[in-house]
């Protein structure tokens, strides 16, 4: 059931929707900061955060008023409009994604901004923003390690958006629908079992291709290959300090949060889970695609930008295509 039928409260609730909304991924993004350093730690053998507040609760809200103040400069020689539109754009287009991504509030109830039919579609639209603005702020930062690393991300970028898309038409081709919310209340009848059952073990090949593709997509190790200190110093990143900084730094964990909840709504049943209450079962499954995203950082190195694009074009853009095929005959051949 939608939380706004009545027309005529139709815009204030709307409105304190996504100021809730803004709130909620605001306080998530920055405890998931706060989740990968502990988590990195354990890894690594060393305590993390734990200094302020009870468990390093805290540490985040130090950072935010230390980075808050901090001397946020601009090179000479740069074009200053849009150096400062660059990170703008980036957490703009974070945060639009979150206006088609349901979720699942209590039982039979569920929570959305815009319940649009092609929401998959909007998602990877905005996502692809977030291209103009790296390469924008490599550009307008006057450094040519800066461009090259803005380059480079266009690159990747463009590389690993095909295969992500492709990874997700098995998914629509057996729902029939690019609405998120119908695709979570999706149920195959399966044999001697009707009930939901999640998407991965009908798709398992686009899962593993979406899950290489997002972390590739949101330049997270082992593929973050703009900010490759080795010969690039920070990439498109160098110039940048402040909340500036601040903000490109923000828009990559919202995209995190963003990709681990688009995997539980199309791989996972959504907010879907047992008994548990569907807003704490999607809380569950996304934070289990943080701490995937977070082992696959203390664990794996960074790869050669030869390797990362030779896997994009040569392994899974092909493997998605296949994938896309043997789908399509398998359907016609069950149903037909």
């Amino acid at each position: 059931m939608s939380l706004y039928n009545d027309p005529i409260g139709h815009w204030v609730v709307v409105t304190v929707a996504i100021a809730l909304l803004l709130f909620v991924v605001l306080t998530a993004t920055a405890y998931t900061v706060w989740f990968e350093r502990v988590a990195l730690g354990r890894i690594q053998r060393r305590p993390g955060p734990n200094r302020v507040g009870p468990f390093g609760l805290l540490q985040l809200a130090a950072d935010g008023i230390k980075l808050a103040f901090k001397e946020s400069f601009v090179p000479a020689e740069t074009d200053k409009l849009l150096f400062v539109i660059a990170p703008t754009i980036a957490v703009a287009a974070a945060f639009l994604s979150w206006a088609v991504i349901p979720i699942g509030l209590w039982y039979n109830v569920q929570y959305w901004i815009a319940d649009v039919n092609i929401g998959v579609l909007l998602i990877f639209a905005f996502s692809s923003l977030n291209v103009y603005a790296i390469v924008i702020g490599g550009y307008a930062s006057n450094n040519k390690y800066s461009l090259l690393g803005g380059l480079r991300s266009a690159a990747q970028l463009i590389s690993y958006e095909m295969a992500l898309g492709l990874s997700l038409v098995p998914t629509f081709m057996i729902v029939g629908s690019l609405r998120l919310r119908d695709i979570v209340e999706y149920t195959v009848h399966w044999g001697w079992y009707n009930g939901p059952i999640p998407l991965i073990l009908l798709t398992p090949i686009g899962f593993v291709i979406y899950l290489m593709a997002a972390v590739a997509e949101t330049n997270r190790a082992p593929f973050d290959l703009p900010e490759a200190e080795q010969e690039l110093i920070g990439g498109f990143l160098t110039e940048y300090s402040g909340l500036k900084f601040v903000m490109f730094y923000l828009a990559e964990y919202i995209n995190m949060i963003t990709v681990s909840a688009l995997a539980a709504l199309l791989f996972f049943g959504g907010w879907y889970l047992w008994v548990i209450p569907p807003v704490i079962a999607f809380f569950i499954k996304i934070v289990l695609f943080l701490f995937l995203y977070i082992w696959l950082r203390g664990t794996f190195p960074r790869l050669r930008y030869d390797m990362l694009m030779r896997l994009g074009w040569k392994v899974l853009l092909p493997l998605a295509i296949a994938n896309v095929i043997v789908t399509g005959i398998v359907l016609v051949a069950t149903q037909g």
